[in-house]
Order: C-alpha cells, then sequence, then structure tokens
C-alpha cells in the first residue's frame, strides 16, 4: 500500500498520508503553514466536534440531510468528542485566516469517518459523506469559529474556577492556622504597623475568591452563541429555525446553560466578549504574580532575608551553592502568569483586528484563550500542592522583626501626638532600641501606659489607643 492517496479540492489534486482521515485542504494548510508545530487544544476540537454534531442532528431533524449520512456523520463526531481521533487535528494555529484551515480540518475528519462507517475506504473515489455540502450544511468557519471558542473557554471553566478555589481554601485554611502570629506590616517594603500573619494570608484567599467571581461574570457573555449566522450574520443556507434549534441542541449535548444571539451580525463582527473573559484571567494572574511574590519576599533568607515562611524544599537551588534551596514554585507560577498577561494582549489585539463582517484573526485569538486556561490550570495545581499546602510560618522570626519596628510608635500618636512619635521612632532606630524603651526613657509615658499602648497584637485589632 502507498504512503499516500490522492485527494482533491477545487485547487486540483493533492497527495494526503494514506491512513489520513484528513485530505485535501487540511494537508494544503500543513504544507502552507509550517509555522510552530503547535496544535490546537482539545478544547477546540471538543466544541468543533460539538457543533457538527448539533448541525447534523438539526439538519436531520428538519429534513435537510438524508438521515443515513447524518447518523453517520452523528456517529464520527461521537469518536471525536471521545477523543479518538486526536491525532488527526494537525493544523498549526498560525494560519489563514478566521479559521478555514480549522474548520476544513474538522469537516473532512468527520466525513471520512463517517465515509468509513458507511463502508467506504478512505482511496474510494465516490464516497457519499461530502465534507463542504453534509458536515458543514448551513455552517460557515465565520459562524463556526467564534462559536468553538465560546463552548472551548465553557468546557474547561469549571475546572479552572475549582482550581483557584482550592488554591484560596489553601491559604484560607493557613491564614487561621496562623492567625495567632503578629508580625511587623510593610508598606513601601518599609517598616508599617503590625499585621497578623493570618490577616496577610487570609487577604491572598480573598483576593483570588474575588478574582474567581470576575472570572464567572465575565464568562457569561460566552454563553451567547452567534451559530445560525454562516457567512456574514444573514443566515444565508440556513434553515430559518436552525439558530435556535442549534443553541437547545448543543445546551442539551453539553450540558451547559447558553443563550441565543440577539443580533448575529454583531456576533459575527464583535469579539467583545472574548475580551472580556480574557480581561478577567488576566486580573487573576496579575493577582497571583503578587502573591507569588509576597511568598518569594516573606520566605527570603533563610539567614539573611524575613524568612517569616519557608517554602517546601522540592528540589536543590543551585548547581554550585551546596544546600541552597530557591522558592521555585512561586518563580514558576510568576512566569505562567506573565504569559498568560502576554497571550491576554495577543487577544485584545486579535480582536480590534476585525474589519467589516468578519475577524479574521479568530484562529490566534482562541489558541491563546485556551491555553491561557491551560497554563492557569496547570500552574496553580502544581503551586498549590507542592507550595501552598506546605508553607510553614516562622513565629520566632516574625516576633524578631516586630520587636525592632520603630513605627509601632504609630499607635501612640492619639496619646503623644505626631511629633513626639517621630522624635521617638528616629531615637529609636539611631541607638537600636525598642519604642516602649524610648518613650519611657523620654518621660512620655510609663511603663504601665506604655506596655498597654504597644500590645501589638490588640494594633492588628484596629481602633484608637487610650
Amino acid at each position: 500500500m502507498s504512503d499516500f492517496r490522492i485527494e482533491k479540492d477545487s485547487l486540483g489534486e493533492v497527495k494526503v498520508p494514506a491512513k489520513a482521515y484528513y485530505a485535501a485542504q487540511t494537508q494544503r494548510a500543513v504544507e502552507n503553514f509550517p509555522i510552530s508545530g503547535l496544535k490546537q487544544y482539545r478544547a477546540f476540537i471538543w466544541s468543533m466536534a460539538l457543533i457538527k454534531r448539533s448541525a447534523a442532528e438539526v439538519n436531520k431533524d428538519l429534513g435537510l440531510l438524508d438521515a443515513k449520512i447524518a447518523d453517520a456523520i452523528i456517529q464520527a463526531s461521537d469518536e471525536v468528542l471521545a477523543g479518538q481521533h486526536d491525532d488527526q487535528f494537525v493544523v498549526d494555529p498560525f494560519q489563514a485566516g478566521a479559521g478555514t484551515s480549522h474548520n476544513m480540518n474538522t469537516n473532512e475528519v468527520i466525513a471520512n469517518r463517517a465515509n468509513e462507517i458507511l463502508g467506504f475506504a478512505l482511496d474510494d473515489t465516490e464516497k457519499p459523506v461530502h465534507p463542504n455540502d453534509h458536515v458543514n450544511m448551513a455552517q460557515s468557519t465565520n459562524d463556526t469559529i467564534p462559536t468553538a471558542i465560546r463552548l472551548g473557554c465553557l468546557w474547561r471553566l469549571d475546572e479552572l474556577t475549582e482550581t483557584l478555589q482550592t488554591l484560596a481554601d489553601a491559604f484560607r485554611e493557613k491564614a487561621q492556622e496562623w492567625d495567632s502570629i503578629t508580625k511587623s506590616g510593610r508598606t513601601h517594603l518599609q517598616d508599617a504597623v503590625p499585621v497578623r500573619l493570618g490577616q496577610e494570608v487570609g487577604a491572598w484567599a480573598t483576593a483570588i475568591e474575588r478574582n474567581i467571581e470576575k472570572i464567572k461574570q465575565a464568562a457569561g457573555g460566552l454563553r451567547r452563541l452567534g451559530i445560525g449566522g454562516t457567512a456574514t450574520g444573514s443566515g444565508l443556507n440556513a434553515h430559518p429555525e436552525y439558530h435556535s434549534r442549534m443553541i437547545a441542541k448543543i445546551s442539551e449535548l453539553s450540558g451547559l446553560t447558553l443563550y441565543e444571539s440577539t443580533d448575529l451580525f454583531e456576533s459575527m463582527q464583535s469579539h467583545q466578549d472574548a475580551v472580556f473573559f480574557s480581561g478577567a484571567l488576566r486580573s487573576m494572574a496579575q493577582d497571583l504574580v503578587r502573591i507569588a511574590n509576597d511568598v518569594r519576599l516573606l520566605s527570603s533568607g533563610p539567614t539573611t532575608g524575613l524568612a517569616e515562611l519557608t517554602c517546601p524544599p522540592v528540589q536543590p537551588g543551585s548547581s554550585i551553592m551546596p544546600g541552597k534551596v530557591n522558592p521555585v514554585m512561586a518563580e514558576m507560577l510568576d512566569m505562567a502568569m506573565f504569559h498568560i498577561i502576554g497571550n491576554d494582549t495577543t487577544v485584545m489585539l486579535c480582536a480590534q483586528a476585525g474589519q467589516l463582517e468578519l475577524n479574521v484573526m479568530m484562529p490566534i485569538m482562541g489558541y491563546n484563550l485556551f491555553q491561557m486556561m491551560d497554563v492557569m490550570i496547570g500552574s496553580v495545581k502544581a503551586f498549590t500542592e507542592r507550595c501552598a499546602k506546605g508553607l510553614v510560618a516562622n513565629p520566632d522570626k516574625a516576633a524578631g522583626w516586630l520587636a525592632r519596628n520603630p513605627i509601632l510608635v504609630t499607635a501612640l500618636n492619639p496619646i503623644i501626638g505626631y511629633n513626639k512619635g517621630a522624635e521617638v521612632a528616629k531615637k529609636a532606630l539611631a541607638e537600636n532600641k525598642t519604642v516602649r524603651e524610648v518613650v519611657i526613657e523620654l518621660g512620655y509615658m510609663t511603663e504601665d501606659e506604655a506596655d498597654a499602648a504597644l500590645d501589638a497584637t490588640s494594633m492588628t485589632e484596629g481602633g484608637i489607643r487610650k
């Protein structure tokens, strides 16, 4: 058997690998775009197969597609949905605009597998199921690709938010465990009034949970699908009931809550929903960078840094310095989030680069959105399991820094005034004394008054000192 078979499209004959389910248009895309070696994410393959399966069933029910052909397409699509043919989706995400190559890759794979189900060989010259006429019936690249982008993001939404919530829960548990540890607060990376370690870490949990709310809110816009707009939003070549039926069928098959578009032309032109969702992921990413960097700062040392936290020692930290251990999981999280923030910029630029009735930058827009979710899920899972859950507090170190903090004098402002407080802070710092020692030495307070006013833990509850 030859390694190749001959397939035809409107431009002529093309050599295609003999056992490939894809055909001429996919092979042309492989040859035209040998750009990155990247392949589409499973979320996209799943979404496109879901659209094709739904369309076959809807068009069959409308009496537009032969039942035998429709059933073969449905069976082939179910196989793709189950992940049986992922290796057949071979087009680089950097490709011709809009995603025609992606769409035809899907159409050809499902058509050839459907033909095989009907008893035809891949190299048969006459096959009953056509990738355009049947698998792509009532569709266009221009409405399937934006629909697939939306569905692909929603497909992993629960996994993403649950992963993030697990990290928030880990920090919340640590916050409760460490709530009795009072430490020096820091603003501008300089000494500030006291906080409890539990308050500091609890705020990390709250920040993550608030970002989860934003992600869920932004995902709401993705639930509005423009499938049925076909080429420009007019719905040409689609049955009048096709749009509403497709929303109902995709909802039924996926279990997702989905809505009809109120303006198919807008759904074709604008990708604001993708930009909004990407922006919510970016917001989460920048907060995770901040938190990871706080972990790095608080675990700096162990002898010459803050060392109020200790990260789990998951690997040696240096090829030359024996015994060195670095906060590698926090460093990894930073790099992953930087990548996501860069992806968000690409999504924004792609969305604003559409013209008139279509945005042709969808292939890389979709790829970046799926990658953002994939990288966030993977990196946050790893950070949670191999760092956050294993963080250890060093209360002695926290107490040592707090005892030397001259800014404790802030609590005395209502008692001795700001100017005397500044005098005390400067003297304490210059003479390496505590605020308590100096305020008593200067005669501004008695020992009992100083002890009551300078109780650091009570300062973390706010209020006015008396």
